[in-house]
This record gives structure tokens, sequence and C-alpha cells, in this order.
């Protein structure tokens, strides 16, 4: 044990009161409500389930029985949402602030770019989804993983704003699944070696709930919201030294600096570990066998992924292991989710409540040849879970609308009453750049309009790409230190389409409507060099929609607040092109195709630099109109 028997026992108790500002309060404690707060519309209670790296394309919620019944059959599934930076930390803070990366400029799981430690420099702890939830009237508490680099030494300084009642899971042992610490409100860390870590988080939630349930049920008592974030199926990672760097980043931390860098010396990457009565379940199940599973033909993809051995026997039959321990461990979440109703029933919350289910970023386990982990454009890592279900969601309906991760705090918000009103300027002080999910099928209905919803995702990541399966081979790689690209997914009528980037210079377009693999890259130089790129796409040539695309890429790529959410107008400020079939008429050809700047990096870094990050369409992009600069413009 690493910590007292004492505060082990303290920390297995359900507390009732935490300190603030030197005071006891009890959970739930009033505050007076500002701003939006005063509502005369009941406000709903919400909880927040995400998962930590939960794929959809590898079919994970197939095995997941009671999230069907609980959550798919009764509310709607949305097959269209996406991360936009497709690694934890960077994803949870973009989801928590609705902001891209760009804008949070937290890029990467740990300090100088990333980790809680980043979060708190850039001002955040005091500008993020639960304090404007408390501002608005409620009660808040989280259980589970919040940040990266949230440890037992840095807990405290500051303690994270914006909760009511709280248990986060604290480095270096968040991703033990035997060997978890939990940190309560102001309390001390306390250790729960040998218990399995979704199951402890389990409790911990349906405490708070029962916490919240007697609040809401006072007189004038307030509406909750909940989030709940379970380590699994996130692979295990054990540190080996608990050293401090010079930096004082404890090692479980550090990031490698080239790729010869062992990074097996501080930590261990071992498959995620089931809860014991889940250890014999599945052991037929493999990694579905798609085309783009191992492909022997030719390595796909651009940059390192390009140059991928293909997968030997002993390699694939590890990575079908790995596969089947992720989908036991999702089951302890399966249960956790049917806790979470049934309790929400017993109270008699549920049919105000809103449930979301979603997980951070995805993952890939052999796709492209790639090892067990994520960080990359294909959709097996930026295409994830999302349900929802509560009042007025459809019942067992799926969505096919465009949604992010960067949606997810303007929905909620939305929801609590704290965007919308007559009296309000909220979404610039929150600085947004999302916009609110449509849930009720009235909503879903009119965001089929055009021009009603976006249909596009910015997708942008930096720095190193890593490896969490096993090594195989003595010249094979864990990690790669280039990984740095830009990106666009874009889902229109007519049109799958995904458009990147690279800091390397390099280039890539998957049609998916007819390569729904992403195995062929439309702008290989091979191709390219032998003609055999299309000569047309969507009916236009093709280097006419390339170019469209490069534009909407230089808009997004720095955008800030609604010019994310609708980047054509501010291309074209008339308002005239809603989106791309309307770009790719021939009166903009000239504008596109010879006059606007295009997307490139001025070098490779590790995190967001805007001086080595290119042209930037604020100072440098044309507006189509007498070809003013956007600056000019606005």
């Amino acid at each position: 044990m690493r910590f007292s028997a004492a505060a082990l026992v303290a920390g297995l108790q359900v507390s009732a009161a935490f300190v603030v500002g030197g005071e006891q309060k009890p959970l739930g404690f009033r505050q007076k409500s500002k701003g939006t707060a005063a509502k005369e519309k009941k406000q709903p209670n919400i909880v927040f389930i995400l998962t930590d790296d939960q794929d959809l394309h590898l079919q994970s919620l197939d095995y997941l029985p009671l999230v069907k019944k609980h959550l798919a059959d009764e509310g709607t599934t949305y097959k269209r949402h996406y991360c936009t930076t497709a690694i934890c930390c960077p994803a949870r803070v973009s989801l928590w602030t609705g902001k891209q990366a760009h804008n949070t400029n937290v890029t990467d799981v740990s300090p100088p770019y990333g980790g809680l430690p980043k979060f708190i420099s850039q001002g955040f702890n005091e500008a993020y989804l639960p304090v404007w939830l408390q501002e608005a009237g409620y009660d808040t508490y989280y259980t589970g993983k919040l940040f990266n680099a949230h440890t037992v030494d840095n807990y405290d300084s500051p303690y994270l704003a914006g909760w009511n009642g709280s248990d986060f899971l604290l480095d270096p042992y968040t991703y033990s699944y035997l060997n978890a610490t939990f940190q309560r409100n102001r309390d001390p860390p306390v250790s729960y070696e040998g218990q399995y870590s979704v199951d402890v988080l389990a409790e911990k939630a349906y405490g708070f709930l029962d916490d919240a349930a007697r609040n809401v049920h006072d007189d004038g008592g307030r509406p909750f919201f909940l989030g709940i974030a379970p380590i699994a199926p996130h692979s295990n990672i054990e540190p080996r030294t608990l050293s401090s760097s010079s930096e004082g980043v404890n090692t479980l931390h550090r990031r490698p600096t080239s790729e010869d860098d062992d990074i097996e010396q501080f930590v261990s990457f071992t498959p995620p570990i089931p809860a014991a009565r889940h250890a014999h379940l599945f052991p037929d199940v493999v990694v579905p066998r798609t085309p783009h599973f191992n492909p022997s033909s030719r390595a796909s993809g651009v940059s390192w992924i390009s140059h991928l051995p293909v997968q030997s026997a002993e390699n694939v039959a590890f990575n079908d292991h790995f596969y089947r321990q992720r989908l036991r461990t999702l089951q302890s979440v399966d249960e956790l989710v049917a806790g979470v109703v049934e309790r929400l029933e017993r109270h008699g919350l549920l049919e105000d409540t809103y449930v979301f289910y979603t997980s951070d970023n995805g993952y890939h386990i052999g796709q492209h040849r790639l090892q067990p982990g994520k960080e990359c454009g294909f959709e097996e890592d930026i295409n994830v879970p999302l349900i929802v279900r509560g009042p007025g969601v459809k019942k067992g309906s799926v969505a096919e609308v465009v949604t992010s991760h960067v949606d997810l705090a303007s929905t909620v918000l939305k929801l609590a009453g704290a965007l919308g009103g007559d009296d309000d300027n909220k979404e610039e002080e929150y600085k947004l750049d999302g916009e609110a999910i449509p849930l009720t099928a009235e909503d879903l209905a009119q965001a089929k309009e055009k021009g009603k919803r976006h249909e596009h995702v910015t997708v942008e990541y930096w720095g190193l790409a890593l490896s969490e399966g096993r090594v195989f081979g003595k010249d094979a790689q864990r990690f790669w230190t280039n990984n740095t690209y830009k990106a666009v997914r874009i889902l229109g009528e007519g049109y799958n389409l995904y458009y990147s980037v690279w800091c390397s210079g390099e280039h890539e377009l998957y049609d998916l409507q007819t390569d729904p693999y992403q195995l062929s890259n439309l702008l290989d130089p091979s191709s390219l060099a032998n003609g055999k790129t299309p000569s047309f796409l969507l009916r236009a040539p093709f280097q006419k929609v390339v170019a469209r695309l490069d534009s909407l890429l230089f808009v997004l790529k720095s955008c800030k607040g609604k010019t994310c959410i609708r980047p054509w107008e501010a291309l074209h400020p008339a308002g005239n092109v809603q989106n791309l079939n309307d770009a790719l008429s021939s009166r903009f050809d000239t504008f596109y195709e010879k006059e606007q700047k295009r997307v490139e990096f001025d070098r490779c870094e590790k995190g967001y630099i805007v001086e080595a990050e290119g042209p930037q369409f604020e100072t440098d992009g044309l507006v189509y109109r007498d070809g003013h600069r956007w600056d000019q413009w606005v």
C-alpha cells in the first residue's frame, strides 16, 4: 500500500462534505445563481459517461448489451460523431471547453504542450463546462479520469474548480486497473491497490448520484451534472520508476525525445485488464478482418504509416488477444451504465435526465498495419461512439448529422438553459467553437435543411504517435516523433471526404464513398506521377475539388468561434456559399485555384507554435470580394 490504512478507510467512505475556502460545505451546497441561472423552465439533470479509447469501427458497441438496452434502444445514436484530436488530454480539454485544440493550446498529454499543467496555465480552470454549469444553477460531480498529468503531486496546486463533488483518478496510477489512486474533494489521495478500478469508480459514481438525487428532491433543489469517466478500455500502464525529471515531471508523463528513446525504461504497456468475472469471455473473437486489416499488398497512408511492415502471424495473434481484453474490460462499463440508469429510475429522475455516452477518441488495432493505438486521422481513431437518451430524444434512432466533441459543451449548456436566452451573450463569453447538437426529431429534421448545420469536422494533431501493443522484431519501433498534421473531414450531399496536410508536406485525400477503408490516397505522389488519380471527383475536375478542400482547411486550421462552425462564410461574406457543392461553382475557380494561399507548415513541431504553422487565414487569406484579405474585410 502506498497510503495509510486510515486514509484508505476514509477514501472508501462516501463523504458528505468537502472544504471550500477553508470552510466545510455539504456536497451540493447552494450557490447564488448568476447570469442565466434563474430559469422558469425546469432544468434537466445530465449524466455524462466518457470512456477512454473506445472504438466505434472495431464494433465494440456490439458487445455491450446493456448500453444497447438502456441507451441506444432508448435514445439516439450519432453515427457521424468525431473527436477533433485523437489523443486523450487534448480531446478531453476540447470536449470540456468547447474549443478546438489550436484554441486551447493543449495539444499533448504532458508538459510542455499538454496535460493538466497546460490546462491550468492557459486559464481554463476558471473557464470550462462545470464552472459554467454552476453559474447556471447546477450541482456538479465528477469521478474518474479528467486529464492526463493530474498527479499525486500536483492535485492540490491548484484544486480543479467547478465541482461540488469530485473523486479523480490520479497519475501515475490512472491506467493501473488493479492499482488505482483516487483523490476525493480536498482529501489526500487514496490507494485502491488490489481492487478493480472500474468497480471502485462505479461505487463512487453511485454515491454521487445518491447525493445529487437528495438535493434535487429538496425544496428548491438544484439540477445536477454528473461526469463518469472510467479508464476502460485503455491499455494498462504501470510506472517502472517514480523518480521525477529535472523539469519536475513525473516519469510516467515523460514523452520520448527521439525515435531511439526507450520509453519502456519508465513505463510498461500491456493489454487492458478485465475484472475477474469477465476474464473468460469472448475466447474466439478476433479483430474484424476488414480489407484494411494488415494489408499484404502495400502499405497505406503517408509519412511513417506508409513504411509500416506487414504484421507477422505472432503479432496478429497478440493483437487479437489485445482486442479481446478491450472487450472484456468494457463489460464493467456495460454494468456501470445499467447501474446508473437503474438508480436514476429508483430516484424517480430518469425521465428528467439526459444521459450521454461517448469516448475521448477512437482506436485502431491492425488497420493499415498499425499496432494498437490512436493519434491518426483514420476513421478508426476519430469517428467515435455518441449515444444520447433523455426527454424528447427519439428512441432507437440513428442520426446522420455531423457532430464533434467541440459541439458537446454547447449542447450541455443549451440543455441547462445557459445558452440561447433573450438576455444572453454567453456564446461570445464562452468563446465556443462548436454548436449544440440537435437532439429531438424536430431539431434533427431542421438540421437537414441546407445551411442549418455544419458538414465538416476539423481534425488536428501535433507531435508523436505511440504504439501501445507489444513490439515485434528487433528493428520494430514503438513510437514516431513526427505525426503532425491538419485535416478536414467533410460529409455532405453526394460526398464523403477526408483531406489532410502533414508538416512534412505530404497530402492525403480519401473518397470514402468509393474507398470506405481509406486504402487509396488520391494525392499519393506515385499516383499523381503515373496519372492514376481520377480526372473528376464529384462530377468536377479533380484539382478543382482539391483547391476547395485546401481553402476550407486553411480557414479551419486557425478558426475561432463561429468561423469554426461556418467557415464558408469566412471565404464568402456574401453568404451565398454554404457547403462544398456551392463552392464548386465555376465562377469561383480563379479565386480558389490561383489566388488563395495554400495550407503548408514552416516546420514540424511537437506542439502548437503559430510561427511553425505556415500562412494564417486571418492575416494571409483572401475572401471572395474583390480579393481583399480576411483581416481587411473584417
